[in-house]
């Protein structure tokens, strides 16, 4: 994977700097628009009301001597939209730009896919709790059969064949085998504890059918 460059977003993120706080309503607008998010534009908002305040104080007071507490607005209003402006936009580069760190290694990488594989598996099997049918349409659980749906790798118990439930983790030929005899006789499982007990499976299988497997109707 390629990091995005990230000149064009630390150009936007020192906006606020280099304008001396009058770019920072624009840059943070742009934000809004971006990620689409209101707290941006309120964001916007604010560091224009601040930006108009101390230019409408510097000509109100420009021919007297401002109050002490207006002077000290003023202040307020000039190094809000400037500084706290910069190290806002500092502090969210990454999220409005999306500009993440690559992976930086191959075991990173793994992770992530294997994280994704296991976020698919819960999708599935919640596609699955709500509509058994559609996730028999889908053939959530059958690598075998001919499907687009990608159920991060589940295999049904259920009904898929003994060659099909042997590639889940541990399992054996022979395993798989006795699973399809015992489900033969039942008529079906309904969780992982059910399998192994049912068909008197080792014990540290129960994890990795729980994992993997899945018990449709």
């Amino acid at each position: 994977m390629q990091r995005p460059s990230s000149v064009p977003s630390y150009l936007w993120a020192l906006t606020p700097l280099y304008t001396c706080g009058f770019g920072t309503p624009f840059s943070m607008l742009y934000a809004a628009i971006r990620k689409r998010s209101m707290w941006y534009g309120a964001a916007a908002a604010g560091y224009a009301t601040a930006s108009g305040a101390w230019i409408y104080l510097v000509e109100l007071y420009a021919d007297t001597q401002e109050p002490a507490l207006v002077s000290l607005f003023m202040v307020v209003c000039m190094l809000c939209p400037w500084l706290v402006g910069t190290v806002h936009s500092l502090a969210v580069r990454r999220q409005v730009f999306d500009d993440v760190r690559p992976y930086g290694t191959a075991n990173e990488q793994a992770i992530a896919v294997a994280q994704h594989r296991r976020s698919l598996r819960q999708q599935a099997r919640e596609l699955a709790e709500r509509d058994p049918v559609m996730a028999r349409e889908l053939r959530i659980g059958r690598p075998d059969l001919p499907r687009q749906y990608d159920d991060g790798g589940l295999i049904d118990v259920n009904h898929a064949p003994a060659v099909v439930i042997a590639n889940l983790p541990g399992l054996t030929p022979a395993l798989a085998e006795q699973i399809v005899r015992v489900r033969d006789e039942v008529g079906g499982f309904v969780s992982a504890e059910d399998v192994s007990a049912a068909a008197s499976l080792p014990p540290h299988l129960t994890s990795d059918v729980a994992e993997y497997g899945i018990f449709l109707p």
